[in-house]
C-alpha cells in the first residue's frame, strides 16, 4: 500500500499498517494533501482484508503539530468535501482497531483525533494541547461532545477554553490515554499491541469495536458536522486572521478589538 503524499508513509507489515506523518521540518503540520493520503490510506484499509489494525504515528520526535496554518488561510478547510473532513469520517468511520502513538508535540487535531482512536500510547515527554480559542476557533472533531464525557465538564472547560498545554500524564488521567512510557518506547509499544491484535479472531474484533462505539456514534456523527460548520465559519472570520497572522509574526494576538 502507497501513500499519494511524500509527507505521509505507508508501510504494511504482519497485517498492521503503520502510517506515519513524516514533515518533521514543521513538526509534521498538517495540510491538505497529507490529509487527503490518510484519508485514503483508511479507506483502502478498510477494505483491505489483509489489514487488520492501524498504526498512526510521527516522525522526528512528532505526532503533529496541527494544521499548517499557512495552508489553511489559502482557502477553505473545513466543508464537507475538504480533505480535512474526509479524513475526519475515514478514521471516524473506520472498522477496525486503531493505535496511535505519540512523542513530542500533539495540538489540535493531534490531540482530538486520539478520541476516535482505539488504543492510544504516548511517550512520558509528548505535551498536548488544544488551542483552538486561541485561534479564535473553536473545537472540532466531536471534542466538545467526546471530552466532557471521558472527564467531565470542568476539566472539559479548562482544556477546550484556556487551551493550555498539559503533559502526558495528564493526557492519561483524564483518559485521553492509555499508557505513558518511557521516552522513545511509545511506537515499540503500540507495535507491540497492533501485533496481539492482529493476531486475533478478526470479525470479532471488528464487531466488539461497533458494539463499544455503538452509543455515541449517530450522536457524535451529528456534532463533527455541526462543530465544522462552526469552524468554517470562524477560519473566515477577523479573530482567526488576527489570530494566524500573530501567529506567524511571531507575536500576541490582540482581541482587545473585538466585541
Amino acid at each position: 500500500m502507497q501513500s499519494t503524499c511524500a509527507e505521509i508513509q505507508a508501510q504494511v507489515s504482519d497485517r498492521v499498517l503503520e502510517i506515519t506523518i513524516n514533515r518533521p521540518e514543521r513538526k509534521n503540520a498538517l495540510t491538505m494533501a497529507m490529509y487527503s493520503a490518510m484519508a485514503e490510506l483508511l479507506n483502502n484499509a478498510a477494505n483491505d482484508p489483509g489489514i487488520r489494525v492501524v498504526i498512526l504515528t510521527g516522525a522526528g520526535g512528532a505526532f503533529t503539530s496541527g494544521n499548517d496554518l499557512a495552508d489553511f488561510l489559502g482557502g477553505s478547510a473545513t466543508g464537507e468535501e475538504s480533505p480535512v473532513f474526509q479524513f475526519m469520517m475515514a478514521l471516524y468511520n473506520f472498522p477496525k482497531p486503531v493505535v496511535a502513538s505519540v512523542s513530542g508535540p500533539a495540538v489540535g487535531i493531534g490531540t482530538t483525533m486520539l478520541l476516535h482512536c482505539d488504543l492510544s500510547i504516548a511517550d512520558d515527554d509528548a505535551v498536548f494541547q488544544m488551542p483552538f480559542v486561541n485561534l479564535g476557533l473553536c473545537p472540532e472533531y466531536c471534542s466538545s461532545f467526546l471530552l466532557p464525557r471521558i472527564m467531565g465538564q470542568a476539566k472539559a472547560s479548562e482544556l477546550l477554553l484556556l487551551g493550555k498545554k498539559f503533559d502526558a500524564h495528564t493526557a492519561a488521567d483524564v483518559n485521553i490515554l492509555n499508557e505513558v512510557v518511557y521516552s522513545g518506547e511509545a511506537l515499540s509499544r503500540a507495535r507491540g499491541y497492533a501485533r496481539e491484535l492482529a493476531q486475533k479472531a478478526p470479525e470479532a474484533v471488528r464487531l466488539s469495536k461497533k458494539l463499544l462505539r455503538q452509543g455515541t456514534m449517530e450522536n457524535g456523527l451529528a456534532v463533527i458536522r455541526e462543530e465544522a460548520g462552526h469552524f468554517q465559519k470562524r477560519l473566515q472570520s477577523d479573530e482567526f486572521r488576527e489570530a494566524a497572522t500573530a501567529f506567524m509574526e511571531k507575536r500576541p494576538a490582540d482581541f482587545s478589538k473585538f466585541d
